[in-house]
C-alpha cells in the first residue's frame, strides 16, 4: 500500500471517528453530570450549609474583619481583633468582638454611631481572615479550600462545604490528617461511601483537619486509555508503524 493510499485510507476513516473521538472527550462532564443530577440537592445543600457556615462563625482574636459604613467612606477600616478580642474604630472607640458574629458586631456599631453620631447607620462586617478553628477539604473536590469549622462539622458536611466529589473522586479513599496531642500529624483513610449509607459514623471534625479525596486510579486510566486508542485509529502515522 502507497502512502498516497493511506492517507487517502486516513481520511475516509477520519469523519465518522472524529465524532467518536468528540463524544469520548465529553464523557467527564457526562459522568460529572450525571454525578450532580443525584446531588442537585446536596449543591444546593453545599451552599446553604456554607452560607450558614460563614453567617454562624464566630469572630475570635486575630481575625481581619473589614467595616463599612453606607455614605461613610471615612469610616470604612481593615482591622484586625487584637489579642483582648478588641477592636478601636472612629467615633466609637474600642470593641469587644470576639465571641460574636459579624452580624452581631454589624449591630452593635451600629447602635453605638446610633447614640451620637449617625441616624439608622447601614453597616456591614467582613470576615476577611479566619484564624481561629477551621479546616482545609484537597483533592479531587469540586471547590477546595480551608474552611471555618463551625458547629458540629463532620466529614460529609465538609465535603458539601467544599463543592461536592468530583468527576474523578474515589470516595472510598477518603483521607483525614489530623495533629495528635503530641503535636504529630496522624492519618486515617475513611470510606465517605459507607458513611453514606450508615454503614459507619460519620466523624466530626476538629481544628486543623486535613481531608484529602483521592482521585481514581481505574476512573483516570480509563479516560487516558480511551483517548490513547481513538488517537491511534485516527493518527495516519499509527498505520505507517506497521509497515
Amino acid at each position: 500500500m502507497g502512502v498516497l493510499q493511506i492517507f487517502q485510507w486516513t481520511r475516509r476513516l477520519v469523519g465518522p471517528l472524529l465524532a467518536g473521538l468528540c463524544l469520548i472527550a465529553a464523557l467527564p462532564s457526562v459522568a460529572q453530570v450525571a454525578s450532580a443530577l443525584p446531588a442537585a440537592g446536596r449543591s444546593a445543600a453545599a451552599a446553604a450549609t456554607a452560607a450558614t457556615a460563614e453567617a454562624d462563625y464566630k469572630i475570635g482574636s486575630q481575625d481581619l474583619m473589614e467595616v463599612m459604613v453606607y455614605g461613610q467612606p471615612e469610616l470604612t477600616r481593615m482591622i484586625r481583633v487584637n489579642v483582648q478580642g478588641k477592636v478601636s474604630l472612629p467615633l466609637i472607640g474600642a470593641l469587644d468582638v470576639v465571641g460574636l458574629t459579624a452580624q452581631q458586631v454589624e449591630k452593635l456599631i451600629a447602635d453605638r454611631l446610633a447614640e451620637k453620631y449617625l441616624q439608622e447607620p447601614q453597616v456591614t462586617v467582613f470576615i476577611k481572615e479566619f484564624t481561629t478553628l477551621r479546616f482545609t477539604v484537597e483533592g479531587a473536590v469540586n471547590k477546595p479550600g480551608v474552611y471555618p469549622l463551625v458547629g458540629q462539622m463532620t466529614l460529609l458536611r465538609a465535603l458539601a462545604v467544599a463543592g461536592g466529589q468530583g468527576p474523578l473522586s474515589d470516595m472510598s479513599q477518603v483521607m483525614l490528617f489530623r495533629i495528635n496531642s503530641d503535636a504529630q500529624r496522624t492519618s486515617t483513610t475513611l470510606d465517605a461511601e459507607k458513611i453514606r449509607n450508615g454503614e459507619v459514623s460519620d466523624p466530626l471534625l476538629q481544628n486543623d483537619d486535613l481531608v484529602v479525596v483521592n482521585r481514581s486510579k481505574n476512573r483516570a486510566a480509563l479516560r487516558d486509555s480511551l483517548f490513547r486508542d481513538v488517537w491511534d485509529v485516527i493518527n495516519p502515522f499509527a498505520v505507517l508503524r506497521g509497515y
